[in-house]
Formats: structure tokens, C-alpha cells, sequence
């Protein structure tokens, strides 16, 4: 048995980029079909879930298959003692302008949640897509900046390739909906490139707030906000910024992926000059 588990560490522990991916396509399948029993267990517009977009249809379509996969990413987290190193002090820290890509994204958030009609979307509503939007980013934080940037980093691969891969595997995950949903392919291919942009997004907060919760408490308020002021908007002033959310997410996160580009060269050329200089 001890073998066996030095065998299953040992194999994560080497990192890399086909093993993030292996793990986000294993992660995706499960998660897929978990919601898939689900649906033939609780058809849509049955008398469990109601009708479509309610508390209870949420609870069963959306939040019960990411508490899975929570579940999933945590068990597998404990089976390689990789929880304290997931959720402890990052040992790469960011720079203060990493911090831009925390105000945007907070900025859109609370603009949304002050452009809610709360009356038109009830109490119960509201509560399960705050608790749904909670365990979306745990789950999905989790695994992109958690697993993906650990195996990347455990490669031996900088920042720039860690940013990439991390953004990029987060992004192929939404390109699923093409499949699993009925939006269009123009609408998919915008999205996965928004969570792309998000996704550096979310490599910047994990960098410069130093610890994985950074990330997930951040978009953990993004997706729930951002649906209930589509589905019940009030207008004015505040709901400027979610009608931009794509596009300015977009936007930052290209303007901030050529800093960091930038940065890390920078930062890994110092780093050679202060060797040459020591040795």
C-alpha cells in the first residue's frame, strides 16, 4: 500500500502540462456526468426542480455538480497531502500592480450587485446562487489555480508559462458549453475568450494576494452577480460596468498578460545578473 501511494505521489509530483491536463479532463468528466445522473434522477421542469431559472432548479443544475466536484478536487488534494500546499502562503508572490486585475474584477462585482432587482428576484433566489457562486469558485479556482499552477511550477516552468497554461486549461473548460449547453458557437467562443482574460485575472490575485483564496473569494462573487443582474436588472448608472464585463475583462486581461510578460522577463534577468555577480 505504501508503495502504491509513493507510486500514485510520485507521479503527480513530476508536474507538467499533460498532467494538468490530464486532470482537468478527468475533473470535467466526472463533473459532466455527475450532472448528467442528476438530470435523468431530476429531469429539467419536473416537479423537483420547478421551472427553469428557480431556487430549486439552480440548486439541482448548477450547485449540486460543482459540490461534487469540490468534493472530488479535495479528496484527490488529501490523497497527495497537497492540501496545506494548496492553501498555504504561495511561495511566488506578485508586484502592486497586479492588484489592477483585483479592482476590475471587484469593481463589476459589487456594480452588479447594486444594478439587482432584489424584490423581482426573491430572497431564495438570491441566497442559493450567493452559496451557488461560492462553491463555483472553490471548484474551479481549485483546480486552475490551484493543481494546474502547483504542477506547472513543480515542472520547473515560469511564471509566464504557469500564467498561460493555468488561463488557458480555465478557458478550454468553458469551451464545453458548446457541447452541454444550447448557446450558439459565436457566443462560446466569446466566452472562452473571456475566461481567458479571467483567468489571468485570477493568476494575478492569487500572485499578489499570496494565497489560493484570493482567487476563489473573487470569483466567487463574479459568476453569481453577474447572472442575477442579466436575469433582473434595475438599470441606471450601475448596471454600466456589467453590460462591459465582457469586453473590460477581456481588455485588462490582455494589457496585463504584456506586463507580465514583460515583468517576469525582467524579473528573471535580474536574477541572472545577481548570480553572475555572486558566483
Amino acid at each position: 500500500m505504501a508503495e502504491q501511494a509513493s507510486g500514485w505521489q510520485g507521479f503527480w509530483e513530476r508536474g507538467g502540462i499533460w498532467r494538468a491536463l490530464l486532470l482537468a479532463v478527468v475533473y470535467y468528466g466526472l463533473y459532466e456526468l455527475f450532472g448528467f445522473l442528476l438530470g435523468l434522477a431530476f429531469p429539467e421542469g419536473g416537479a423537483a426542480r420547478g421551472d427553469e431559472g428557480s431556487a430549486a432548479d439552480v440548486l439541482i443544475g448548477t450547485m449540486l455538480p460543482i459540490v461534487f466536484g469540490s468534493a472530488v478536487l479535495v479528496a484527490f488534494a488529501a490523497s497527495l497531502g497537497w492540501v496545506k500546499e494548496l492553501f498555504g502562503p504561495q511561495p511566488v508572490r506578485g508586484r502592486r500592480w497586479m492588484w489592477i486585475a483585483i479592482v476590475v474584477v471587484l469593481a463589476i462585482n459589487v456594480s452588479s450587485l447594486l444594478s439587482i432587482d432584489y424584490g423581482e428576484a426573491g430572497f431564495v433566489l438570491v441566497a442559493t446562487w450567493l452559496l451557488t457562486g461560492l462553491f463555483v469558485g472553490f471548484a474551479e479556482e481549485v483546480l486552475t489555480r490551484g493543481f494546474v499552477v502547483n504542477l506547472m511550477r513543480k515542472a520547473g516552468h515560469g511564471e509566464i508559462a504557469v500564467a498561460l497554461a493555468s488561463a488557458g486549461i480555465f478557458a478550454a473548460l468553458h469551451a464545453g458549453n458548446r457541447f452541454t449547453s444550447d448557446q450558439g458557437q459565436g457566443v462560446t467562443a466569446l466566452q472562452v475568450v473571456y475566461t481567458f482574460g479571467f483567468g489571468l485575472c485570477m493568476y494575478l490575485a492569487l500572485r499578489v494576494t499570496g494565497t489560493l483564496w484570493g482567487p476563489i473569494l473573487l470569483h466567487a462573487s463574479t459568476d453569481p452577480t453577474l447572472f442575477l443582474h442579466a436575469e433582473f436588472p434595475t438599470g441606471g448608472v450601475f448596471g454600466l460596468l456589467p453590460a462591459l464585463s465582457t469586453f473590460l475583462v477581456i481588455a485588462t486581461g490582455a494589457v496585463l498578460l504584456i506586463v507580465l510578460i514583460v515583468s517576469e522577463r525582467r524579473r528573471t534577468r535580474q536574477a541572472t545578473d545577481t548570480g553572475a555577480v555572486a558566483r
